[in-house]
């Protein structure tokens, strides 16, 4: 195949006025100084350029261009793309094209879109483009004046702008490459499109991480300014960051529709899923991939962890649950284990009816393990605790301690596992969460759980247990419910249940003057 000679470092070469500078390519450096200047001066005029166009294109001379764009060259003519090509490929027709666009992820955003780039556009004489992954034309739009010349040259809905459909050109070759891209004149492969400059960059869906389509400014080849690249590279990420506040917004509409089904597990290790397969909500908390990859009509999904699931499909998205339960009590049924691990006071374990006072780290094993009944490995043990820095060595260091105090036949190993019949105070408040019963759970709670720790894994769980428990109170609109709430340790600084009590207590009531007064003094601090 014929190789394009890439400009060497360091060599300026004027585009409409404009001096751009690129990177190494790598290749070996073969032009002189007088080289560079016959190179610059070749820029004077459309007629040079053009010559210097044909020049690399017959493998003539000494002209050199751009990596990026040799290399899209060299792509292009292996994809058999003529220079000679008069328009692109038409793939839809407009009516098609706007049909695509309204079901095409890059639609709820076509506001912003409008909004940053329209009025520019048609101020500056330009057309704004959008496409799908594949380089398709869905939506395009701008000056007047330029988009009777932009339909000559088939920049127009339903047209097909991939590298492999037209050649070098900012959408194909942004696309192609991932990165925002500017094709200057005759940059671009096909002659039909000299006259025209055009930048572009790629917008990535947050959901899937994948590239969903590009954003593209094409004009005049002497009316692009430079800092147009910049204005749609900045775009794009604009799309992109309100891609991102949108999909969250409907993960937590799907997580407060589909509760009840990961309720209904009673315990069992369950995950809600969304379609494209990101998890969304688990129990027990934090012990579940990103994602996981599910196929249409898959019952069945093992872990890389090796856990089984089963697969249900909701309304929208899908229900995993373990396909067994493993019952801790069966390796040892003599022994019951009772972990009290809520509030402010030492943390404690009664294992077989005797007490025994504990430290903040070998409690904080005790509450890993009772959160994952199916078992830890030293690996995994120590980046629930100690984070990223964890050291195994230590971990095993500390369960040895821990089973010197209660037993080798109760803490088992490989994987580390309770042996015994566990009754976790912590847990019983998540269990009552779960079955709804919201005043069992606020009796239950002495407080938060172990609040002297720090371990990720123990900070994940004390936070869902607060927020789960606040926000059942809250949304009950049970005023015995929200003053037992505020009168108690977790919610007796919570500005929100004090507002929420006032609204709920009748006029009469003498809890509500009392409510009022300790609103009063929460916003006075």
């Amino acid at each position: 195949m014929r190789r394009i000679r890439t400009r060497e470092v360091g060599v300026p070469v004027p585009v409409d006025g404009v001096v751009e500078r690129e990177p190494s390519s790598g290749l070996p450096a073969s032009m002189s100084s007088s080289l560079s200047s016959s190179l610059a001066s070749s820029f004077s005029s459309s007629q040079r350029i053009d010559e210097l166009f044909e020049a690399v294109l017959d493998d003539t001379g000494d002209a050199t261009v751009r990596r990026l764009v040799s290399e899209s060259w060299e792509r292009s003519l292996a994809a058999a793309i003529d220079p000679a090509t008069p328009l692109p490929p038409l793939r839809f027709d407009p009516a098609e094209s706007r049909a695509r666009l309204d079901a095409h992820p890059l639609h709820k955003v076509m506001p912003l879109l409008r909004d940053n780039l329209l009025s520019i556009a048609e101020e500056a004489k330009h057309v704004v483009v959008v496409t799908d992954e594949e380089g398709t034309v869905l939506w395009r739009d701008g000056a007047s004046a330029v988009l009777g010349p932009a339909d000559r040259v088939g920049l127009v809905e339903g047209s097909n702008w991939s590298e492999e459909a037209i050649g070098t050109n900012a959408m194909g070759t942004g696309l192609a490459l991932g990165r925002p891209v500017q094709i200057h004149s005759t940059e671009h492969l096909v002659r039909a499109v000299h006259a025209w400059t055009c930048v572009a960059a790629p917008v990535m869906d947050p959901d899937t991480g994948r590239i969903i389509g590009a954003i593209d400014i094409t004009g005049p080849r002497r009316t692009i300014h430079p800092a147009m690249l910049a204005l749609v590279t900045a775009t794009a990420q604009l799309a992109e960051n309100q891609m991102r506040m949108q999909l969250a917004i409907a993960d937590e509409r799907l997580r407060a529709r589909n509760q009840g089904h990961l309720a209904s597990l009673r315990g069992t290790p369950g995950a809600l899923v969304t379609p494209t397969g990101r998890i969304i909500a688990g129990d027990p908390f934090g012990d579940w991939p990103e994602r996981v990859r599910l196929e249409a009509g898959q019952d069945r999904l093992r872990l890389a962890d090796g856990r089984e699931m089963h697969v249900e499909p909701l309304a929208e998205g899908f229900l995993l649950s373990a396909t067994r339960r493993r019952a801790s009590a069966s390796a040892a049924p003599g022994h019951s284990l009772s972990l009290r691990f809520l509030g402010d006071g030492n943390p404690s374990v009664v294992l077989d009816g005797e007490t025994h006072a504990l430290t903040t780290r070998p409690a904080e094993l005790l509450a890993a393990l009772a959160l994952h009944p199916e078992g830890l490995t030293a690996e995994r043990l120590a980046l629930l605790l100690y984070g990223d820095d964890g050291n195994q060595t230590t971990v095993r260091g500390e369960i040895h301690r821990l089973r010197q105090l209660i037993g080798t036949d109760v803490l088992k190993t490989r994987p580390y596992r309770l042996a015994a019949t566990v009754d976790a105070d912590f847990d019983t408040v998540r269990r009552a969460l779960r079955e709804g019963r919201i005043a069992d759970a606020l009796h239950a709670c002495a407080g938060p759980l172990l609040p002297r720790s720090d371990a990720p894994e123990i900070r994940g769980a004390r936070d869902e247990l607060e927020v789960g428990l606040r926000r059942a109170v809250l949304d009950s609109d049970d005023a015995e419910l929200v003053h037992a709430y505020a009168t108690h340790r977790m919610g007796r600084d919570d500005l929100e249940a004090h507002e929420r009590l006032v609204e709920t207590l009748p006029a009469g009531d003498p809890r509500r003057a009392m409510a009022e007064s300790r609103v009063a003094r929460l916003l006075a601090e």
